[in-house]
């Protein structure tokens, strides 16, 4: 790294240790930072180096949470229990942290959730034989490979003895990986000569560091070959060994025949406790295979790995979980054994404060504007492209020029490196990222085309940059450029950010050479022997300027250093691969406000939409820990795309998952506490809460059916109070009830007005407010007290013709004979389901039931909902295997009819 880099973070470093566990006021930082840096001989800029110090002080990070397998027979608290544990890795590598300049408060909440993590593994010094599988879902480029080095330090000192790594598909992420990890754990890396091996990271800043064994390095994967003839055996060594290997199946053949050969007995590993962590986890690594195949090689590979050792921990990391969720948790194989569906544990990731993310750059407070605001600070419309490079096309195309949008997104990247120069930074990298293509060819036209254009540029600038503007804007070029500056970022939202970074045109003028000069341009793909090398350029003491243009390499995992542009001209459709390609996501600290994205309007949308739905799903795990669910207690869903064009993942991966309308749309639908308990204390809650809205009537207009109490159009506002007062019996009905009165307030403008009906028999029992229902065949008690029945079903079958008009019960019996006459049912009698197609509003049905020899009456709802398309195409979502076990269908017919007293 260059010297003025490593002062800096010197300086931040000092500053922290100085304040301690108290923010320091902003005086305090920057007396500090003015002695040091003079004592250091820092030339940069003393103030922005102030505000970076007190934005970092201030940046947090909240600790994750998890949900975890509540049958399991694990001990969460097991890291707390062993006193044995020194530390002495995570020590170091929070250490390395904060020298790295990280906020204290960020490398404070990585530590606990490194160690809430590592109480989800195993304790290793358990006897016998283990296997735990779980899953880490992050953010895209928010810090996941810092957690996961974090993990590897935490279970090292814990006594995990080998570690291994899956980094990804492509050499360039296993190196970056690799990098990574030398310097947060392992302490040392191979010179570029690879005949010298230096300290670096941990192993340069703690004293007699007990550098892990490792025959990985930057410049070699594993080789069974290299690794037989060193002799060496995991159990030789007192010190963790850890492998950081590419997830190619090469690789994987490799490792699991030398892992067979020299280390193990009889097949087996028996006493060395594995952690593989599998970076980007729903790449690859997923069986992608229909159930009557094999595993695919890569997945299979991964799983006979595992299954060698009697002791090991599997955990994927994510940040686009889609997949994952659509692993079958049932699969097993003889020879395989258990496919990676994390049934142990789901741990999510908080984002820092100062993550620059999806729901920054995409989402959408206006819940009257259906099209994304075409003004937003950062994303720029592609609308010239389709012409010069069509979304779909071959390999073989012929790109013979280059659209005015990309040209103009260039001319911001030579301008943003320039304003970055004035701004002091000419020590951090800047790099600029093109893709528009998945084939090899295209990509290489492209950056050609991108380097004449840059050599034209240059040309121009080097004829006119010292001119006056009123000449030197004659050049096409320079006009471009000059205007380019003034309408993109001296002007409206733009411009009041460089208000604290004042930056002039002169200014900026005079770097434009050096920019140009500096600039290079590489193609990024499996077949490139080009290398973003961003630590060769820190090592020679600089900073790389680049334009990296490629397809999938750019799409996953890999960091493009100090994006500032991003081009993008793609037609994936999917959820998970849309979201990786957002490579601009992560942290922009000093020049956040330069940073632009290019797309078309599709994907603007698209990325508008993943927002959402990925946020729904880090909203049903919260949901799901603060109801003490497990992966398996609760399936997760994911909402499609409105109008199918998008995709929640690849197809294959999508096996087990199943497209219904359910979750949250329950058009259609009727829902029912099902599981019910005599506990009395709820009971009477519940009752007495009957009680309250009987006597107002809810409101509505009081008629009577019988002993039926009916209650016309009731406020769906009191509909939904009832249901948000009434006590559930379980988490699992807690979150059904969550899921209903969200649905309720989603649909309130179209449906204002609900009916309700109260169910009373003749059996009055005491002083009860209804006529008790009698519950005797088909219920049973589970071992926490709970009553179900198999049907799921509380009340009786043709409940909802109640209130109905003449009409209406006209049109039912019409649809129900149309059913019949199709084939469609066994009867032409109408059900409930024909009932709530006429009714065409919400019904709340109430019920007192009486269960066998139940002391306690146990109130109860059920609550239909009318059948609306438009809802329906909003609301379609994609269930997993696990969901789909635990919903049964809730349509009733009248042959379902046993043991309902009507």
């Amino acid at each position: 790294m260059n010297n003025q880099e490593e002062i800096r973070k010197a300086i931040k470093y000092l500053v922290q240790v100085d304040s301690g566990d108290q923010p320091p006021s902003y005086e305090k930082v920057k007396d500090i930072v003015q002695t040091v840096a003079k004592l250091k001989s820092y030339t940069g800029n003393i103030q922005n180096l102030v505000d970076e110090i007190m934005m970092d002080m201030q940046t947090r990070m909240g600790v994750g949470i998890s949900i975890v397998d509540r049958n399991a027979d694990h001990d969460e608290e097991w890291v707390q229990k062993r006193k044995n544990i020194a530390w002495t890795y995570a020590n170091a590598y929070t250490d390395y942290l904060k020298r790295q300049g990280w906020s204290p408060k960020v490398v404070e909440s990585i530590r606990t959730d490194c160690q809430r993590i590592l109480g989800h593994m195993q304790n290793p010094a358990t006897q016998g034989g283990w296997s735990r599988r779980g899953l880490v879902i992050g953010h895209v480029q928010s810090g996941k490979t810092a957690n996961y080095t974090g993990l590897l330090a935490h279970a090292a000192d814990a006594g995990y003895k080998c570690i291994i790594v899956i980094a990804g598909i492509h050499n360039n992420l296993r190196k970056q990986t690799q990098e990574r990890i030398e310097a947060g754990f392992i302490g040392r890396t191979w010179q570029e000569t690879g005949k010298t091996v230096i300290k670096v990271g941990v192993g340069a800043y703690a004293n007699d560091y007990p550098e892990p064994v490792t025959i990985t390095n930057v410049r070699s994967d594993f080789n069974k070959q290299t690794a037989e003839r060193s002799g060496w055996k995991l159990d030789d060594f007192r010190k963790p060994v850890v492998l950081v290997i590419k997830k190619n199946v090469y690789t994987l053949e490799s490792l699991l025949g030398w892992l067979k050969d020299l280390n193990s007995v009889n097949g087996r590993i028996t006493d060395v406790p594995l952690l593989m962590i599998d970076d980007e986890a729903d790449n690859a690594s997923i069986n992608t295979n229909r159930p009557e195949l094999d595993p695919t090689r890569t997945n299979r590979l991964i799983r006979r790995i595992l299954g060698l050792f009697d002791k090991g921990c599997y955990i994927g990391y994510t940040a686009t979980p889609f997949a994952n969720i659509f692993i079958d948790p049932d699969a097993y194989d003889e020879e395989d054994r258990k496919d990676l569906f994390p049934k142990d544990f789901i741990y999510l990731l908080d984002k820092p404060t100062d993550y620059f993310g999806p729901d920054m750059v995409f989402g959408n407070d206006d819940d009257n504007d259906d099209e994304k605001d075409e003004d937003s600070f950062w994303i720029r419309e592609i609308d010239d492209a389709e012409t010069w490079l069509p979304i779909v096309h071959k390999k073989n195309f012929n790109v013979t020029g280059l659209p005015d949008s990309l040209c103009r997104a260039f001319r911001q990247f030579v301008l943003v490196r320039a304003i970055r120069n004035c701004r002091n930074q000419k020590s951090q990298h800047c790099s600029m990222l093109v893709n528009v293509s998945r084939f090899v060819d295209v990509q290489k036209q492209v950056r050609y085309l991108l380097s004449d254009y840059k050599e034209r540029l240059h040309n121009a600038v080097l004829a006119n940059y010292a001119l006056p503007d009123n000449r030197s804007d004659g050049d096409s070029y320079m006009y471009q450029l000059h205007t380019e500056f003034d309408e993109e970022f001296m002007s409206g939202k733009a411009g009041e950010n460089m208000q604290g970074n004042p930056v002039t045109w002169q200014g900026v003028k005079r770097e434009l050479p050096d920019v140009l000069d500096d600039m290079q341009f590489c193609v990024i793909n499996s077949k490139s022997d080009e290398i973003l090398d961003y630590k060769r350029a820190e090592n020679d003491g600089g900073a790389l300027t680049v334009v990296a243009v490629g397809g999938l390499s750019l799409s996953r995992g890999l960091t493009l250093e100090g994006l500032c542009i991003s081009y993008m001209y793609r037609n994936t459709r999917m959820y998970d691969t849309l979201m990786q390609m957002g490579r601009w996501f992560g942290y922009r600290y000093g020049y956040q406000d330069l940073c632009r994205i290019w797309l078309n309007r599709d994907s603007i949308g698209w990325y508008s939409h993943i927002t959402d739905k990925t946020n729904e799903l880090r909203a049903q795990i919260r949901e799901m820990r603060k109801n003490g669910m497990s992966p398996e207690d609760f399936g997760l869903f994911v909402g499609t795309h409105p109008d199918n064009a998008l995709l929640i993942t690849a197809r294959n991966k999508m096996r087990t998952g199943k497209t219904i309308e359910i979750g949250q749309y329950f058009g259609g639908r009727l829902k029912e506490s099902t599981d019910l308990s005599a506990d009395t204390e709820i009971c009477r809650h519940n009752e007495n809460l009957v009680r309250e809205f009987l006597k107002t009537g809810f409101d509505g207009i009081r008629e009577r059916f019988g002993e039926n109490l009916f209650f016309r159009n009731v406020s769906i506002s009191v509909v939904e109070n009832f249901l948000r007062r009434f006590k559930m019996s379980t988490a699992g009905m807690d979150e059904d009830k969550k899921g209903i009165i969200g649905y309720l307030v989603k649909i309130a403008d179209d449906y204002p007005k609900a009916d309700v009906l109260c169910v009373s028999k003749q059996n009055r029992i005491g002083n009860h407010i209804l006529g008790v229902q009698e519950r005797r065949r088909g219920w049973k008690k589970d071992g926490d007290g709970i009553w179900r029945t198999a049907k799921r079903r509380i009340g009786g079958a043709k409940l909802e013709r109640y209130g109905l008009s003449d009409e209406q019960l006209a049109e039912a019996g019409k649809l129900a004979q149309e059913a019949y006459d199709e084939g469609h049912s066994k009867s032409a009698s109408p059900s409930d389901v024909h009932y709530r197609k006429v009714r065409r509003k919400p019904l709340l049905m109430i019920h007192l039931l009486k269960i066998r020899d139940e002391n306690s009456v146990i109130p109860a709802f059920g609550i239909s909902f009318p059948f609306d398309e438009q809802v329906r195409r909003d609301h379609v979502v994609v269930v997993n295997k696990v969901w789909l076990r635990q919903d049964d269908d809730m349509d009733d017919s009248p042959e379902d009819e046993d043991d309902y007293d009507e």
